[in-house]
């Protein structure tokens, strides 16, 4: 099997993330605010895929030891580079989870959710914490699926969901929700957001995407079980991201049912 072949396996799932109804939904600033209201634990729970293949892949302990694959750790190395230390609108180093939550505050996104969820981590364990959320069962369904790939600490299964799940998905999809802000929000300030979406847009199409499916390539190597599974966690991967999407959808839809 080969990554042209997951491709190809998940068509039909990246098709329906693509072209889904959840994007048509936002249409103004209060339907955007509860967009990033829930997809901010998205964007967070990618920064935990992202430092689980670090640890796994390079060593990030004392005493230093060589790495299995200098390959693999140069690849994941130089994602984690850009993704937890690129630059703002005024050149600040930030993390891109950091970005995130600076341009949703910018436009008074509600942030609380996030905010008493990464303080209960401090003293809880993150399946107790995701269980305790009050958010849509989806939602928690989605950040276990991401927990339970990185408790089982099998780097290909990880590099899998870290991959079709988000890099290689994000460009596509990040482009579909921009086409959407730019009809919808001509007057607003959300340069912030955009510049967020636009910049993953730029690294995950040009360099992060074909980076992280050559780690994928370099984890599987010839072992048709470690395809297979690399299948398999794509296609959940993707399904929990739709479940999520689907989740949002009813959030906005209740909401102007509500008012």
């Amino acid at each position: 099997m080969s990554v042209d072949q997951i491709n190809q396996s998940i068509q039909l799932l990246r098709e329906d993330l693509l072209n889904h109804s959840l994007y048509s939904k936002i249409k103004n600033i209060n339907d955007l605010q509860k967009f990033v209201e829930t997809h901010i634990f998205a964007v967070w729970d990618f920064m935990s895929l992202l430092k689980s293949l670090q640890s796994q892949l390079t060593c990030t302990n004392t005493p230093w030891l060589p790495n299995k694959n200098s390959k693999t750790a140069y690849l994941i190395n130089e994602i984690v580079l850009a993704e937890e230390t690129d630059i703002n609108q005024v050149g600040e180093r930030k993390s891109h989870y950091e970005l995130y939550l600076e341009a949703i505050k910018s436009f008074g996104a509600d942030t609380n959710d996030i905010d008493l969820f990464l303080n209960k981590l401090k003293n809880e364990d993150i399946f107790s914490a995701i269980n305790s959320l009050n958010v849509p069962k989806e939602v928690k369904y989605f950040l276990e699926f991401t927990f339970k790939i990185i408790e089982e600490g099998k780097p290909h299964k990880v590099a899998a969901a870290f991959t079709f799940g988000r890099e290689n998905l994000i460009p596509s999809m990040f482009t579909a929700i921009l086409k959407n802000f730019q009809k919808n929000f001509p007057d607003q300030d959300i340069s912030k957001l955009i510049y967020y979406f636009e910049r993953h847009i730029e690294l995950d199409e040009d360099e992060h995407g074909p980076m992280a499916l050559e780690m994928v390539t370099e984890l599987a190597g010839n072992d048709p079980e470690k395809w297979q599974e690399i299948e398999e966690v794509s296609v959940e991967a993707l399904k929990k991201r739709i479940g999520l999407w689907n989740s949002i959808e009813s959030i906005i839809i209740n909401k102007k049912v509500l008012v």
